[in-house]
C-alpha cells in the first residue's frame, strides 16, 4: 500500500494511493498515519480489505497539498557515510560500525514544501535517502530477518544539511542537521511489502533540472537489515521511528571547487524506485 496524508500543515488528513493512481480517502477508516496505525494489523487489515473492496472515497487531488505521511514521529535516526562511492568522493575511510546521529522529529515537513536556507549558510547542501519506517517494537534484535520483520515500510527522504555547521563548527554533526524543515518525508509511505528488496532501489536527485545524484542502495556499506539490527543495541526503536540510512555519491561537499552549494531560489527534485518524487524550492529562513 501507498499510505500519505494530504492537507493543510497540521490539518493533514490520512488517504491513500490505489494501484490506479487514485488519491482515496482514509479518513472514515482511521485517525491518522502513525506509530499506532503501523503497529495495529487489524487496522492495516481493514485499509487493505476497503480497498479491495472499491469502499475508499476518491479525493480530488487538484491543488491538495501532500503532507509527510507519518504524523507523531518519535525519532528520526540517522546513518552518516553508509554509501562506498559517498565515502569516496569526500575522502572518507568506509566507517568499520555504522555512524549514527539524529535529526530532531520537528524538522520534518512535507515532500513538496519550502526548505529554508538557514540565516549565515554557505553551504547548504543535499542529500537524497532512503527513509526506513519501524512497524514493531525493537529491541536488541539478533538477525537481518527479524530486522526486516520490525520495519512498516519506506519512503523518500531529504536529509539536507549545513556543511560550515555540521563540520567546522566543533562538536557533533547536530548543528549541520537540525535546521527548521530540513527534512522533507513522503510523498507515500510504501508498506514493506511493496519492497521485497530494500537493497536494490535507484535513488535520484536533481538541483535547477541537473542531475547531480545517481545512485543505488546496493551501495550500502551498511544495508538496512543491518542498520535496524544495529540500532537497536543502542535504543529502542518503536512503531512511528524514522531511520534515514545515508546518501550516495554526487552531494555538492564533494564536487570540485568552487562548490556548487544551494541558495535560495534554487529548485531540488529527488525520487527513489517506486517510493515517489519529491520538489522543493528554497527560501532563505
Amino acid at each position: 500500500m501507498k499510505l500519505l496524508r494530504v492537507g493543510t500543515a497540521g490539518s493533514e488528513r490520512a488517504a491513500l494511493l490505489d494501484a490506479e493512481g487514485t488519491l482515496r480517502d482514509l479518513s472514515g477508516i482511521v485517525p491518522d498515519i502513525d506509530g499506532a496505525l503501523l503497529a495495529d494489523a487489524a487496522a492495516l487489515g481493514r485499509i487493505r480489505s476497503a480497498a479491495e473492496a472499491g469502499e475508499l472515497p476518491a479525493l480530488d487531488a487538484a491543488g491538495l497539498r501532500v503532507g509527510p505521511p507519518l504524523a507523531r514521529i518519535g525519532k528520526v535516526v540517522c546513518i552518516g557515510l553508509n554509501y562506498h562511492d559517498h565515502a569516496r568522493e569526500t575522502g572518507a575511510e568506509p566507517p568499520a560500525e555504522p555512524v549514527v546521529f539524529f535529526k530532531a522529529a520537528d524538522t520534518v515537513i512535507g515532500p513538496n514544501d519550502t526548505v529554508l536556507v538557514p540565516r549565515k549558510s554557505v553551504k547548504t547542501d543535499w542529500e537524497v535517502e532512503l527513509a526506513v519506517v519501524i512497524g514493531r517494537t525493537a529491541r536488541y534484535l539478533e538477525s537481518h530477518e527479524e530486522a526486516l520483520a520490525h520495519v512498516a515500510g519506506y519512503a523518500v527522504a531529504h536529509d539536507v544539511s549545513e556543511r560550515e555547521f555540521q563540520l567546522e563548527r566543533s562538536g557533533t554533526w547536530d548543528k549541520g542537521k537540525n535546521c527548521e524543515t530540513f527534512n522533507p518525508l513522503g510523498p507515500w509511505l510504501v508498506t514493506a511489502d511493496e519492497v521485497p528488496d530494500p537493497q536494490n532501489l535507484a535513488l535520484k536527485l536533481w538541483v535547477n533540472g541537473e542531475l547531480k545524484q545517481n545512485g543505488t542502495t546496493a551501495e550500502q556499506i551498511f544495508p538496512v537489515a543491518e542498520v535496524v539490527r544495529y540500532v537497536s543495541q543502542f535504543m529502542t526503536l518503536y512503531p512511528g521511528d524514522v531511520i534515514n540510512t545515508g546518501t550516495p555519491a554526487g552531494v555538492a561537499l564533494g564536487a570540485p571547487e568552487p562548490k556548487p552549494f544551494l541558495r535560495a531560489g534554487d529548485v531540488v527534485e529527488l525520487e527513489i524506485e517506486g517510493l515517489g518524487r519529491q520538489r522543493q524550492e528554497l527560501k532563505d529562513a
